[in-house]
């Protein structure tokens, strides 16, 4: 791979864009597969229930990102303008100063197992952890081939709470996924164990199923942002203050977060990855102290430069579900460059961080509208009927007159033709 900035991409055609990115690649089998290897009706029949039909995403690329030092081009699914935009913004000016580096736990998630009717809760707790050897064999018992691999059940935690229909003993059945997402792995295991530990308890399973609060599934990114690419120390400090609202205020942070997954969620459905179980865990943890709080942090460091940190769960696979099924999330997996579920979810850390840095820029410089309404500016001429150049300038002329509307777009339409 060459460099993944590549300059005037969006000035590009479809065609054209698909050509430079093939180019800067080097796959250009996988490029034109994004373009070209749509989903059947037939395959979409035998993934969902009562298909009657096709609902089609925008597929872009955000580029410039240099992750633990490779260029890597990220394809995004959304409907959403500025989303590709801002990430490709992001990931230029964290480049100037190194780029994202990533880290992560590794691919372990949680089973949950909840046992009730107890009058003796904490004996059972104890009974549990005493068998905690023979629940692991069990579990491992159900998928030989994910052990195989290195994978499977690594231990036993229980915890107790009191609840409003009494106590309740709760196993976490701790599982290494490898590169699967987990959830048929994980549930299949909890399943299975649920009658020993009836046996063992004395009381009634009633829910067995993995939990999305994947706390043990983490992805981090770190990014320096030198002050003088982004505008300077002020700015810097004025995005550590808009940041430091989110750590405190919920209701700046829900908005904060809703930037966050526009990047993730954009990624983790063009890989054809569970885009609610993202979600839910991103969400969760943001709020595991008891209140919810941003999943990004900046700092100023000692030269000035601007520090940027994320950490959320991201439990994403490369094995089972759409991502080995639907043409287009094989295609970009294979553009991504990605060999583990783990390097996958890096990828995204940094998309996130990347995603949230612009637009807390954006609101400490110019505000977030100008961006919105420049590319709503455009859908909007398109949707009058203008094609090819018209649509800039169309977009142009009602950005300048301050009137960015349908009925704009559509009087100015009428003059040119």
């Amino acid at each position: 791979m060459k460099t993944s900035r590549i300059p005037g991409l969006y000035r590009l055609s479809p065609e054209e864009r698909l050509d430079a990115i093939a180019l800067m690649t080097g796959l250009k089998a996988e490029i034109t597969e994004l373009a070209g290897a749509a989903l059947s009706l037939g395959e979409a029949d035998r993934m969902v229930e009562n298909v009657v039909g096709l609902f089609q995403v925008p597929l872009g690329v955000a580029t410039g990102f240099l992750i633990d030092g490779r260029d890597v081009v990220v394809p995004m699914a959304t409907e959403e303008p500025s989303v590709i935009a801002a990430a490709s913004n992001g990931a230029r000016m964290a480049r100037s100063g190194g780029g994202f580096t990533t880290s992560s736990t590794g691919p372990v998630m949680r089973a949950q197992i909840q046992v009730t009717g107890l009058s003796d809760p904490f004996g059972a707790k104890m009974a549990i952890l005493e068998r905690a050897e023979e629940l692991k064999a069990m579990a491992n018992e159900k998928d030989p081939m994910l052990v195989k691999y290195g994978g499977g059940a690594l231990g036993i935690e229980v915890h107790i709470f009191d609840s409003r229909v009494g106590p309740m003993v709760v196993a976490h059945l701790i599982v290494d996924c490898r590169d699967a997402m987990g959830a048929n792995a994980v549930n299949t295991m909890a399943e299975a164990l649920a009658p020993r530990i009836e046996e063992i308890t004395g009381g009634k399973v009633f829910l067995r199923i993995i939990s999305n609060l994947a706390d043990l599934r983490l992805a981090r990114a770190r990014a320096v942002f030198p002050s003088e690419e982004i505008g300077g120390l002020d700015v810097a400090k004025a995005i550590v203050a808009a940041a430091a609202l989110a750590e405190v205020d919920p209701y700046r942070a829900a908005t904060h977060n809703k930037g966050i997954m526009n990047g993730i969620t954009a990624a983790v459905m063009a890989t054809g990855n569970d885009t609610r179980a993202v979600e839910a865990g991103a969400h969760a943890y943001a709020c595991r102290d008891g209140q919810y709080r941003s999943l990004t942090h900046y700092e100023i460091g000692s030269n000035g430069d601007l520090v940027g940190t994320i950490e959320l769960p991201v439990a994403v696979g490369l094995v089972g579900g759409a991502t080995r099924v639907h043409p287009v999330a094989k295609a970009v997996v294979k553009v991504l460059g990605v060999s583990t579920a783990d390097d996958l979810s890096r990828i995204i850390a940094a998309v996130g961080l990347s995603q949230n840095f612009a637009a807390l820029r954006a609101l400490a410089t110019e505000g977030i509208q100008r961006g919105h309404m420049s590319l709503h500016a455009r859908n909007l001429a398109v949707q009058a009927g203008a094609r090819g150049d018209m649509i800039d300038a169309i977009a142009k002329k009602m950005i300048a007159e301050g009137r960015i509307s349908q009925e704009r777009a559509e009087e100015l339409q009428r003059e040119a033709s």
